[in-house]
């Protein structure tokens, strides 16, 4: 008997202007798991892996190097290392005998896309299906949020649509679990084979998902070039003055709310984008930023709504509501100015988040 499934995970955009580590929007660039379990026609000769996962990603499918050398040994590739985690957890050993997974992943990695964010819930919701654990969406969210401890682009990865969310309270208990080093949760090639990974606390994110106009469009323009996580973080200060923080609160609350208007208010969405939490630190990192971000306004082209940073970047999100290629063609020629290449996609939001389908049981 062969069991068949796919899994379907939305790429995503953090921050959105004043929403630094709050707001996330999942959108409509997929990432897929195509599985196969055949434990009857399995042959243990024709599998090399230690956990027993044929693993392929789809020729052709990626845009850039970086994305040509993911691992594809289980317990490397991250995909795979958070299924085993969710696995291990649960006190299951490793995937069924005869278990193939192909993979598309058209999502370009280090450009704030969410492309780790993704990954991580593709693999909690791969273990679900493979450990019939039967865990609704929130219980499978506590698993990545063990992983990726920013809620903002997982929650608006797992639950689609536009988002604001927040890790909650934690005890003391719960604090040393959720913030151990991930060498501890993870499995690795040199993972004792009794190796019980903490299991995650219940319900450890709270989100709320806002009214979006499907109107509005997502336009993202996409330096070729990585920008490191831990770069990104890195630039950031330890502390804010108090009317910076306002500055973003003050923003986030009309943000909210605008997007989701019957009639978009070009004004009141683009002066709402503005931030002063991490755009103006990370400008170091992305050439052309500065300008991208003082040049392009509805004043300056129809349809633009907004433009920000996307996560950490180096990718720009702009919301508009029609002039898609103009706007993305200008902005790639400003990034020309500083030597930078740039790609784009009309992206819309992923109001269904991530999705599993079965297939025919043979």
């Amino acid at each position: 008997m062969t069991r068949e499934f796919s899994i379907k995970v939305p790429a995503s955009s953090a921050n959105i202007g004043p929403g630094f580590d709050v707001l996330g929007i999942g959108l409509n660039l997929y990432l897929t798991l195509n599985v196969s379990i055949n434990e009857k026609n399995h042959s243990q000769k024709s599998i090399e892996d230690p956990y027993n996962v044929d693993l392929f990603y789809s020729s052709g499918d990626h845009e850039d190097k970086a994305n040509t050398e993911v691992p594809l040994q289980s317990d490397l590739n991250l995909i795979t290392k958070t299924a085993l985690y969710v696995l291990h957890a649960n006190n299951i050993r490793s995937f069924p005998p005869g278990t193939r997974i192909q993979v598309h992943n058209p999502i370009p990695l280090g450009r704030g896309l969410g492309s780790s964010g993704s990954a991580i819930v593709a693999g909690v919701l791969l273990a679900n299906e493979v450990g019939g654990f039967g865990f609704s969406k929130n219980r499978c969210l506590d698993y990545c949020l063990m992983i990726e401890r920013h809620p903002d682009n997982i929650t608006a990865t797992m639950m689609g649509g536009f988002v604001g969310s927040f890790l909650r309270n934690l005890s003391e208990e719960e604090n040393d679990i959720v913030h151990q080093d991930l060498d501890n949760i993870l499995p690795s090639p040199s993972t004792p084979e009794d190796f019980v990974p903490s299991n995650a606390p219940l319900n450890l994110g709270t989100h709320v998902k806002y009214p979006w106009n499907p109107m509005i469009k997502c336009i993202a323009v996409i330096p070729q070039f990585e920008v490191k996580t831990s770069d990104s973080r890195r630039v950031l200060p330890t502390s804010y003055d108090k009317k910076d923080v306002i500055f973003n609160l003050q923003r986030l609350a009309v943000l909210t709310s605008a997007v989701g208007d019957l009639k978009p208010n070009p004004d009141a969405i683009y002066n709402s984008m503005q931030d002063s939490l991490h755009q103006p630190y990370r400008k170091v990192l992305i050439p052309g930023l500065t300008e991208v971000l003082l040049k392009f306004k509805p004043s300056t082209h129809d349809g633009l709504l907004g433009i920000c940073l996307s996560g950490a970047g180096p990718t720009i999100l702009c919301l508009a509501t029609k002039n898609f290629e103009q706007i993305a063609e200008d902005i790639i020629e400003e990034f020309k100015l500083h030597s930078v290449d740039c790609a784009w996609k009309l992206l819309e939001v992923a109001d269904e988040g991530a999705v599993v389908e079965h297939g025919s049981k043979l």
